[in-house]
Order: structure tokens, then C-alpha cells, then sequence
């Protein structure tokens, strides 16, 4: 059964990511993953146990939220001819992901671990940014 022409849509639209570009970037991330460092620099030089609670707390939320954004531009913004032009792109958001976790800057304290995670990061902004010329 066909729709009367009334309803068939007049126009059709397409985009490679859930809303129209410019709702992603790696910013976000990085942003997170600077409070992670600063937080373990002043867990570093602090010797108050309250304080290094309430910094760890805070990181490990922090380190959270690194994660949220890197899977958002993993899964949402990168697709298979982001994947097929970068073949280690997948394996970048997997290092950095676990970097951003227990096995990384949420589960350590030491400033060199965020980073590790900052270089990860950065990898990744720049493949976005050239994604975003071409």
C-alpha cells in the first residue's frame, strides 16, 4: 500500500552524526582530563586525609566524565569512513578510555598518568579536526 502523495515527505535530510555537526568536540574531554591532572597535583602536595578523600572523589568523578565524552565521539560522531581513513582510531579510543579508568588516571593518583591521557586526547583532536576540513 503506497501513502497518498499528501503525506510523502517533501523533503528528506540526512547527517552523519545524531544532530548537525558542531554539537562534538574533543574539548570536552580535555577539559575533564585537566581537572584530573590539577586534582592529582594537589592530592600530590597535600597530606590532609580529608582533603586527598574529597580529591579523590572528585577525580575519579572527573575521570568519569572523560570517559562519557570520548565514547560520545567514538560512537556517535566517528563513522566507518572516519575508521577505514584512521585504522588505528579504534584502538586510540581504546587506550585512551582505559587511561581514562581504574587502569589509568581514575585509579592512580600520579599527574603523569592524566598525562598519558592529555597525549591520547590530543591524538584524537586532532583526527577530529582534520575530519571536520575535509
Amino acid at each position: 500500500m503506497r501513502l497518498p502523495r499528501i503525506l510523502a515527505p517533501r523533503v528528506s535530510a540526512s547527517a552523519h552524526c545524531d544532530l548537525p555537526c558542531g554539537v562534538y568536540d574533543p574539548a570536552q574531554a580535555r577539559i575533564e582530563a585537566e581537572s584530573v591532572k590539577m586534582i592529582c597535583e594537589k592530592y600530590q602536595a597535600n597530606t590532609d586525609p580529608e582533603f586527598r578523600t574529597r580529591a579523590i572523589l572528585i577525580k575519579e568523578q572527573r575521570a568519569e566524565l572523560v570517559k562519557h565524552h570520548l565514547w560520545v565521539l567514538w560512537t556517535d560522531y566517528f563513522k566507518p569512513p572516519h575508521f577505514e581513513k584512521y585504522p588505528h582510531l579504534h584502538q586510540l579510543f581504546n587506550e585512551a578510555t582505559k587511561l581514562a579508568g581504574a587502569a589509568g588516571a581514575k585509579g592512580a593518583t600520579d599527574p603523569s598518568k592524566a598525562d598519558e591521557l592529555l597525549q591520547k586526547i590530543d591524538e584524537i583532536s586532532k583526527i577530529f579536526w582534520e575530519t571536520k576540513q575535509a
